[in-house]
């Protein structure tokens, strides 16, 4: 139930029709956790905030650093050296009171993916880096979990969606992370952003998107990213989208599924 208070913060999404009181209603119950408060994790995490998300976490375990400040926007100068978790609740609490943030200032891994997952609906991943993605992905599936995957490059970006445990409108099993991309890269050949450099205002741009489509996903409206990539070149402003279906050899929801637990990554 929003209170007095709450029907003016949120006015201008209540008065859409797309969302109105039911949707906004559903986004204060919803819970969202966040892998990163990081580039692409801050502005996602501002805007879940400001939309009313009612209960947002966030998953981190690094300190920021002066280099972060060009592109991670949840986080300022005064905060260098602070646990990005503890500077994200203080900038949260800011924002929206209403929102219950919590923070955990460890990093995701097989030994706590599941148990990270467990108290939240939609996850939105910002890591950076395959290990994180491949594990968060399958530990998705197998906790039954929508995820919002993205990835940034120096000027360009990706962003889907994965609901691989859902069937879709014919019947069909929803593909998978591992049906977009088999296998990781070999190490090294794609540079950290740290190495090659990366746009801040893209960051920005794809976290907000980020934070669009779990309020699409929660709300249910549009045509969401599920089956469907959406690629994003800043150098010239471009955008296209790649449909993409499930791959029967996938080890995850294929026709002989192999991946039965994170044992794996361990």
């Amino acid at each position: 139930m929003l209170n007095a208070d709450e029907l003016e913060r949120y006015a201008r999404h209540i008065v859409l029709r797309e969302v109105g009181g039911p949707g906004q209603a559903a986004l204060q119950s919803a819970k969202v956790l966040v892998i990163g408060a990081g580039g692409l994790g801050a502005p996602a995490l501002m805007y879940l905030a400001a939309a009313g998300i009612g209960t947002l976490g966030v998953v981190d375990d690094d300190t920021v650093s002066l280099s972060n400040l060009q592109r991670q926007i949840i986080h300022a100068t005064p905060d260098i050296g602070a646990l990005k978790t503890e500077s994200a609740a203080a900038k949260i609490h800011a924002l929206n009171p209403h929102v219950k943030f919590i923070g955990h200032a460890v990093r995701l891994n097989a030994a706590n993916a599941m148990a990270l997952l467990s108290g939240y609906d939609i996850v939105l991943d910002g890591s950076d880096n395959f290990t994180t993605r491949y594990l968060l992905s399958d530990a998705c599936y197998l906790a039954r979990k929508t995820l919002i995957s993205a990835a940034l490059g120096t000027f360009d970006a990706s962003l889907t969606t994965i609901r691989a445990h859902e069937a879709n409108a014919s019947g069909a099993l929803n593909p998978t992370y591992r049906c977009l991309f088999p296998e990781a890269p070999p190490p090294g050949t794609v540079p950290s952003c740290q190495e090659a450099g990366v746009m801040g205002a893209l960051a920005g741009m794809v976290g907000s998107m980020m934070a669009l489509e779990a309020i699409r996903e929660i709300v249910g409206f549009g045509e969401g990213l599920v089956g469907r990539l959406l690629m994003i070149d800043a150098r010239n402003m471009r955008f296209e989208t790649l449909r993409y279906g499930r791959d029967p050899a996938n080890p995850l929801n294929g026709d002989a599924p192999s991946i039965r637990d994170l044992s794996a990554y361990l």
